[in-house]
């Protein structure tokens, strides 16, 4: 099994910035794409951005949302993604799950490991 630990999550003021990471262990062949889900309260889990191991290919969600405020990278010697968070919104608390699995998805479905999540909240 990969496990996956989350780190960077917290308080932030509107405005402000996080970066999340993710270090993956255990059999990390089986984690060649890496990404992020959120969930707000009340809300569904969405697809915010995935990353492939290697050559770093990247897609991000669809939704304005985030676009042009959140970026996903890789240290693939670290078995690591990351997500920077910047221009932080009151509507960017959640709590952020790491993912892995074995391609390129926005699919929920398709990733075979998550992680415990963390925490954002963002106050006005």
């Amino acid at each position: 099994q990969v496990q996956l630990v989350e780190s960077g999550g917290g308080l932030v003021q509107a405005g402000g910035s996080l970066r999340l990471s993710c270090a993956a262990s255990g059999p990390t062949e089986r984690a060649r794409a890496m990404g992020w889900f959120r969930q707000a309260p009340g809300k569904e889990r969405e697809f915010l951005a995935t990353i492939s191991w290697g050559i770093n290919l990247t897609k991000y969600t669809d939704s304005d949302s985030v676009k042009g405020r959140f970026t996903i990278s890789r240290d693939n010697a670290k078995n690591t993604v990351y997500l920077q968070m910047n221009s932080l919104k009151p509507e960017d608390t959640a709590v952020y799950y790491c993912v892995a699995g074995q391609y390129l998805s926005t699919e929920m479905a398709h990733y075979d490991f998550w992680g415990q999540g963390t925490q954002v909240s963002v106050s006005s």
